[in-house]
């Protein structure tokens, strides 16, 4: 089965065809540096990162680029109510997005391109929409795009061409209603910008919010590229504008297919700053649980739906991450140093069921039940008997495998202190002297530090409590 995955575009589930052979390029929408990013923002960022990777799960090279919104109001009203330059400003939150990315296992793109060190590609852009007639100058000195130029403006979300105000104009960045509108491309300068500012050949003054997406994704991607994502709210207008300025100046199809994910919401309500209901990753690690436990959650549901946030989510999702590393640690003590041999009986489909699930647009539900029933047939299997080394090693290897696309099955690396592995030393003495008495004491003092010891024809293996 070919991987499906849903258009919004077309609203239907359409076959992943890359128009460069094996070679998929996607362009997914950052985030606005002006605060930490809130995990209503790595819910998009997390169905972006499962998509890259089962991409390349399927065979195929992935080049992604995600912008760096670092100029808006937002970004130009907070660097100026703190007294710090624009980019000194972004930069703290620019690097907070990437720790945060790293802290939940999301695998970088290959381009992380920053507004402001794109504006000649954008005012390039908006001169070849002049050229062409979407584009006009406003007594202010700030440039709109015509709307009623572009005849395909609507496709995307399905709007009503005849229900839309003709020559109303939307300038400012922050799109808090649907407003069908001629929208800015180029933001005559006013006091209120500070020092923040580019000359163009319209008069001082910044690129509008749409603009931005199209001129880095066409200079890094090409004019046309495969696949578009981000959030629901990005259809209208952000989405819909970039295609219309995109396929005003080019001719050419902007985005072959578009997907978006649902909104993360609190007690029914998406969460948002504006709403004050929002969480930052590092609250939530402040909190005590992990990366790997929230990851988790953003995985829990199909990218489309909403996902309902709530913590009793997380404590589950520890004690199911328990399960998997409990598994997990049993296959390794069985295979030990063993070749991978053929899966047992009980493992043998497991792979098939994943794929099935995931080619069906990244039916996640379907590809986590086939690996928790593998864990489920595999613990009662080896209550009995245990497989061989080389069946353990066999099921440790595709369990790699579907980890390249979960990110979540490899337990977190464990730095052992060296009071444990004194501890350790000391209790290997005892044993070999057979002070049992001692042995035992160790034991419990290990268990205290929150490790375990099992004696194995190996030598001893330590094994991290969970909590």
């Amino acid at each position: 089965m070919a991987f499906r995955i849903y258009n919004t575009m077309s609203r239907t589930k359409e076959e992943l065809v890359p128009l460069d052979g094996k070679h998929v390029r996607m362009y997914t929408c950052g985030p606005t540096v002006y605060n930490y990013a809130h995990i209503g923002n790595f819910r998009a960022y997390m169905f972006e990162d499962l998509l890259r990777r089962y991409i390349k799960f399927c065979g195929f090279e992935v080049t992604q680029v995600q912008n760096l919104t670092d100029v808006d109001d937002k970004t130009i009203r907070s660097s100026i109510e703190q007294g710090l330059p624009l980019k000194t400003y972004t930069k703290k939150y620019i690097e907070a997005f990437f720790d945060d990315l790293a802290k939940l296992n999301i695998e970088p793109a290959e381009h992380y391109p920053a507004a402001t060190d794109y504006i000649p590609e954008m005012i390039r852009l908006i001169e070849t929409l002049f050229e062409k007639g979407y584009a006009y100058k406003s007594d202010d000195g700030s440039v709109y795009y015509s709307i009623d130029k572009f005849a395909g403006y609507g496709k995307l979300a399905h709007l009503d061409r005849d229900g839309m105000q003709a020559g109303a104009r939307v300038a400012q960045d922050e799109y808090d209603k649907e407003n069908a509108a001629d929208f800015a491309l180029w933001k005559a300068y006013v006091p209120e910008d500070g020092d923040v500012f580019w000359d163009s050949p319209w008069g001082r003054g910044r690129p509008g919010w749409h603009i931005e997406c199209s001129a880095m994704s066409m200079k890094l991607l090409g004019e046309s590229f495969d696949i578009h994502t981000g959030g629901v709210d990005n259809i209208f207008p952000h989405h819909e504008d970039e295609i219309a300025q995109s396929e005003g100046a080019t001719g050419k199809p902007y985005s072959t297919y578009w997907m978006h994910c649902g909104y993360l919401v609190v007690d029914g309500k998406k969460m948002s700053k504006s709403l004050g209901n929002f969480y930052t990753l590092r609250q939530i690690l402040d909190m005590g649980y992990t990366g790997r436990e929230v990851r988790y959650e953003l995985l829990s549901s199909h990218y489309r739906q909403s996902l309902n946030f709530a913590f009793k989510s997380l404590d589950a999702n520890r004690s199911a991450l328990k399960r998997l590393d409990e598994f997990y640690a049993s296959l390794a003590e069985i295979a030990g140093s063993a070749e991978a041999g053929s899966l047992p009986e009980w493992a043998a489909d497991t792979r098939a069921r994943f794929t099935e699930a995931m080619d069906d647009d990244m039916n996640i539900s379907g590809a986590m039940a086939a690996l928790f029933d593998m864990v489920h047939a595999g613990n009662k299997a080896m209550a009995g008997k245990a497989p061989s080394a080389e069946e353990a090693a066999a099921v440790q290897s595709l369990w790699k495998e579907l980890d390249s696309v979960l990110g979540i099955l490899t337990p977190e690396e464990e730095t052992i202190s060296s009071e444990v592995t004194e501890l350790l030393e000391a209790r290997a003495t005892a044993r070999a002297e057979k002070n049992w008495a001692e042995s035992d004491r160790i034991r419990d003092a290990l268990a205290e530090l929150g490790w375990t010891v099992k004696d194995t024809p190996e030598g001893p293996k330590l094994r991290k409590l969970q909590r």
